[in-house]
């Protein structure tokens, strides 16, 4: 569970440089006091009344080093003096020991936790992705960082010096004149609390809002992404009225229970404020007229009172602005704290330049005794044992559900069996490094997904030092050299976001031509063409033909005039495998795969 801590350590690489700028902050902030105060010791000087003690010797200390009396002039010009130096000379300096760094360390915070989140979205396992939508973890994502990128410099540069200037100023009050010192800090203390519990009843509606958002974002997303099925069903105005529904709902979030509630907060802030003020006013006149204090020490009193509750407003707005980001904020570190997947890959290992094991398998693969539910209620594979040969075609055929791609799934490594083993030539593989392993499988899927890039790029995206003459060699095996040709720019065409530019079966040509790019050693065909029309699926077929034989193909299939020419057909049904064979012995069992094969040859069966 995500805490305020977690706010705190998101700028922990940095808490050196940190401290030092929000230290000289806080100095100059400091430092700012004195013009208040040498204006109040030069009225005590015009006006022929003593200056303190601490401005004397300061005087008399300076006078002794010039060899010159402790004149009105020399008092004057020592009391300017203060006051050049903590203004005109500190003005070049305080940008650079200050501000600069106030920017520095978020901006580069920025780039170390979105590089964070970055390695969190790749180690993540897939029933998260499964459970959430792209634009709601996108929105978290950015939201978070960005709002810790906003606030650091508000609180390193405005609310903590605010704050040490605020302790000095009830400091030299004190000094002055306790009485009035011990008001303005019941005062203060007083309107902090009643400022707190206030934020802490909104920051909770903040957060309910939060979730409103997410959900307006989310959908915003998926409509982009489905535009042409809400255009196609002619739901605009079903989407756009939803939408309005909720729009407005956090709008009336925002109008009437949460900015009400900072508009009302800062109502009684401002009166209180000066209801006090008025006060030290009053009470600073009385302890003038009644000479227990100076003239001068009048003007600095109130002077510095002023500015102690001037403070107030920027302090309050820095409080309010941390409220509103707050719950935001939470919800990145909580995205953050998100357990990583079994299968997630060690990118902290290899961007300390430590590679991947390289592994060289013949392709020989074993289910024993394989075991797995995605709810441990309901298993979906059950008691699955099967011998893969090197180099040999198998086809898993069955109905939806039976747990084809879930078996793929588990030799993948995306989810751990709950009972038995895989083995690859002999090894566990849950003893092999998952990367290293994994580069020597690939797969084929029903949707292949397609990056906004060249053609090239997509095609060389699981193998970047490959050759243009392999590419060239892939791209004719999986037939993409068909196509390529009527490309405006050949190889270097942009293909769009999702590859829309391209045909389905053109982006299954380029999911086949992208997977022997890698050289795999067991290449998977996850119902490669169970969503094309006839002519394409022609052409993946005789693509796939071209591959049979040179590695352990696994081929799950609907249409069944796929896998005719496998080694062998694995039949599973209800997670179990009933019958295995080739093509031909399959049909005169007259079993499960005779009556799949009748369905569709009669046309009964769509897939």
């Amino acid at each position: 569970m995500a805490s305020f801590r977690d706010i705190f350590k998101y700028y922990s690489r940095y808490w050196k440089v940190s401290i030092f700028s929000i230290g000289a902050s806080s100095v100059f902030e400091l430092a700012d006091l004195a013009a208040p105060y040498a204006i109040g010791q030069m009225l005590n000087v015009l006006s022929g009344q003593p200056t303190d003690i601490v401005t004397q010797r300061a005087i008399e200390a300076i006078a002794s080093l010039t060899q010159q009396s402790p004149s009105k002039t020399l008092s004057l010009s020592v009391l300017l003096g203060l006051i050049f130096l903590v203004t005109v000379a500190k003005a070049p300096v305080q940008p650079w020991v200050g501000n600069w760094f106030h920017w520095v360390i978020p901006l580069s915070a920025r780039r170390d936790r979105m590089q964070g989140a970055i390695g969190k979205i790749l180690t993540l396992p897939l029933e998260f992705y499964d459970e959430n939508n792209a634009g709601r973890i996108a929105s978290r994502i950015a939201k978070g960082i960005a709002n810790h990128t906003w606030t650091y410099p508000e609180i390193a540069a405005e609310f903590i010096p605010e704050v040490v200037r605020l302790i000095g100023i009830f400091a030299v009050i004190w000094l002055i004149e306790w009485r009035l010192g011990l008001l303005i800090l019941a005062s203060f203390l007083f309107i902090l609390g009643f400022t707190l519990k206030n934020l802490m009843v909104l920051t909770r509606r903040e957060e309910k809002l939060d979730e409103y958002m997410e959900d307006t974002e989310s959908r915003n997303s998926e409509i982009i992404t489905n535009i042409k099925t809400v255009k196609a069903f002619a739901a605009e105005t079903e989407e756009l009225k939803r939408q309005n529904t909720r729009l407005d709902r956090e709008l009336k979030v925002v109008i009437n229970r949460i900015h009400k509630g900072y508009v009302t907060l800062g109502t009684y802030q401002q009166t209180f404020v000066q209801f006090c003020l008025f006060s030290v006013l009053g009470f600073s006149l009385a302890a003038t007229a009644g000479g227990r204090i100076s003239l001068g020490y009048f003007v600095t009193i109130y002077t510095l009172a002023s500015m102690a509750y001037s403070q107030l407003g920027p302090i309050s707005v820095v409080a309010e602005l941390f409220a509103r980001r707050y719950s935001s904020m939470i919800r990145f570190h909580e995205f953050m704290q998100l357990s990583d997947g079994v299968d997630a890959v060690n990118l902290a290992a290899e961007n300390a330049g430590n590679a991947p094991p390289s592994y060289s398998f013949t392709g020989k693969i074993e289910l024993c005794g394989l075991s797995f539910g995605y709810d441990s209620q309901k298993p979906v594979l059950q008691d699955v044992n099967l011998l893969i040969h090197p180099r040999q075609t198998i086809a898993l055929v069955g109905r939806s559900g039976s747990g084809k791609s879930t078996l793929v799934k588990l030799l993948f490594r995306y989810f751990e069996p709950d009972t038995g083993r895989i083995l690859i030539d002999g090894e566990d593989i849950r003893t092999l490094d998952v990367r290293g392993y994994r580069k020597r499988l690939a797969i084929v899927h029903q949707e292949v997904d397609v990056f906004n890039g060249t053609l090239l790029e997509n095609l060389t995206y699981g193998n970047r030092e490959a050759t243009f003459a392999q590419v060239e060699e892939a791209c004719r095996i999986a037939r993409v050299d068909e196509f390529v040709k009527q490309l405006p720019q050949g190889y270097s065409t942009v293909v769009g976001e999702r590859g829309m530019r391209l045909s389905g079966g053109q982006r299954q040509r380029l999911g086949i031509a992208r997977a022997l790019l890698v050289e795999p050693d067991v290449l998977v065909f996850d119902e490669a063409t169970s969503s094309l029309d006839y002519e394409s699926e022609r052409s993946i077929q005789l693509a796939m033909r071209n591959i049979l034989g040179t590695r352990t193909t696994i081929i799950i299939a609907h249409r069944l005039s796929t896998v005719r020419e496998a080694d062998a057909i694995v039949v599973l049904d209800g997670g179990k495998i009933v019958e295995v064979g080739s093509h031909d012995e399959l049909l005169r069992q007259e079993g499960i795969y005779h009556r799949l094969h009748s369905l569709q040859e009669t046309g009964e069966l769509v897939s």
